[in-house]
């Protein structure tokens, strides 16, 4: 029994590292209801569940298991293991935005990582600290229309406190050799000071972070940099420079095969070359994502490149074919329960219909001799559910603070191990204060235990991420008048939508 258990726990683990995270927890779920005596094999198969899930996006299962790990951990006092489920926990918290429980999580993390001298623990607790502070930021600027750099005061705060542990653990990865790690680091204090407005100080970082990647040969990671350069670089005015940036991120998307991140390249070349008033090479970009969106079945992302066609075309004064377009934005928004983009195409294809001088019984349906005929554009061969989180256990904890060990699945408790369970606390075991502080974070959520969505539009894959999106929207706004003097007719541009990749 013991060898069957230990060998479906092997094998789970081989799956997993093959990123057969499915099949790995298949086996690692065998390996439990087998069960074992020893402690140390089951906490380690309690961590190895709880991260499979997580990458399978089942964070109520991942913290289900974390949860089971800490426990264990703390049941046997093992502080090092305690440590690593409290960091676990904290990721999957981040992930779900519950950002206070996350931060108490990970802090105590690092405090264990310290206390024991664990240099590597302690530089991914600093890393993990500052990612759950660059999460609540980046949730905070949903709905906020503040231009870049201009953030409200708990925005900036929480930007600020991410910026601080990731040079904390730059500094330590860089003690350590890390290579990779500082690579890390450096694109991660590069986005955050991207929100920050401070687009020097995000160039900088993002370069080093470029440099890294191509050290290690890391295609996507060198993609990555490519794309927030170019982001970085349009904020600064330089179009020409992140052309050529957004040019190398299509570029290696399309080595990658990765559809989702040519039509994002696609949609901010377009971008770009409307900012340069090089209109006919931004519906040339716009219109190869338009098709991948189709592919794809993204409605919300066709219906932005719809938009930005429109706009596109009435810069040209090729008003038909902006009305073409128009209408199609206007069908999809409909669809999509777009309120915001519905109103905005319906004034739009009024005054386009005004300037033609046609009225809407003058219009086929179709309008086929406007659809995009060739696919030969197309050159190319990253919301989860909310569940129920951190179990009853620890509310309904025992007077010496300990939680059952007897609901562990998969605990065959023997006299091997009863001294491990039911012996007294270790002297050094810590106080109270994390599951205190874990237990006042929770008191102040709904009774149902859920957190609500983010407010915001409905998402859309193949365009850019929330903040280039929102940010290039009002850099283009205030360009609208000097673009558009000679148009009888002056486009509205929605208000900006949020999405989140």
């Amino acid at each position: 029994m013991e060898a069957s258990c230990l060998e479906l726990a092997l094998e789970g683990e081989r799956l997993c590292k093959a990123r057969d995270f499915k099949g790995g927890t298949a086996f690692f779920e065998a390996a439990v209801q087998v069960g074992t005596e020893d402690l140390k094999t089951l906490s380690a198969i309690y961590s190895q569940l709880g991260n499979a899930y997580f990458y399978l996006k089942e964070y109520g299962k991942a913290l289900e298991y974390h949860r089971h790990d800490l426990t264990l951990a703390r049941t046997i006092g093992d502080r090092i293991g305690e440590g690593k489920a409290s960091g676990n926990l904290g990721n999957t918290l981040k992930v779900l935005g519950r950002y206070d429980e996350a931060a108490v999580c990970c802090q105590r993390h690092l405090d264990i990582s310290q206390e024991q001298g664990d240099k590597v623990g302690e530089a991914r607790a600093l890393y993990n600290m500052g990612n759950v502070f660059h999460a609540k930021g980046k949730q905070q600027l949903w709905g906020v229309s503040q231009d870049p750099g201009e953030l409200p005061p708990d925005v900036r705060d929480a930007l600020q406190r991410a910026t601080t542990f990731y040079e904390m653990n730059l500094s330590l990865v860089k003690e350590l050799g890390d290579r990779a790690a500082q690579g890390r680091a450096f694109g991660n204090l590069g986005n955050t000071h991207y929100l920050l407005g401070n687009f020097v100080e995000a160039i900088k970082f993002h370069r080093e972070r470029l440099s890294i990647a191509k050290e290690f040969g890391d295609k996507a990671a060198e993609r990555r940099a490519y794309s927030n350069l170019g982001n970085a670089l349009i904020f600064l005015g330089q179009f020409n420079a992140a052309t050529e940036y957004y040019r190398k991120t299509l570029q290696l998307s399309r080595q990658l095969k990765d559809q989702v991140m040519e039509a994002q390249a696609c949609y901010s070349l377009g971008n770009t070359y409307t900012l340069l008033q090089e209109y006919e090479r931004a519906i040339d970009y716009h219109l190869k994502h338009l098709l991948i969106a189709q592919e794809l079945n993204d409605r919300v992302g066709e219906g932005r490149a719809c938009w930005s066609l429109s706009n596109a075309y009435m810069s040209l004064g090729k008003h038909r074919q902006a009305l073409h377009h128009t209408r199609k934005h206007l069908e999809i928004s409909r669809e999509i329960g777009d309120r915001n983009g519905e109103l905005t195409a319906r004034m739009n294809v009024e005054e386009l219909m005004e300037a033609l001088g046609v009225k809407e019984a003058d219009l086929s349906p179709s309008e086929s001799e406007f659809k995009v005929q060739d696919a030969s554009l197309l050159t190319s061969p990253q919301t989860e559910e909310l569940f129920d989180l951190i179990a009853s256990s620890q509310s309904r904890r025992l007077d010496d603070q300990r939680v059952s060990v007897s609901n562990l699945p998969g605990l065959r408790i023997t006299h091997n191990n009863l001294g491990h369970l039911c012996g007294e606390s270790d002297p050094q075991e810590p106080s109270d204060d994390f599951f205190n502080m874990l237990i006042k974070c929770q008191s102040s959520r709904i009774d149902d235990q859920r957190c609500s969505p983010p407010e915001g539009g409905p998402r859309a894959p193949t365009v850019p991420d929330e903040d280039f999106f929102s940010l290039i929207q009002r850099v283009q706004a205030k360009r609208m008048d000097e673009q558009r003097v000679q148009l009888p007719i002056r486009c509205r541009f929605m208000p900006p939508v949020l999405y989140s990749q």
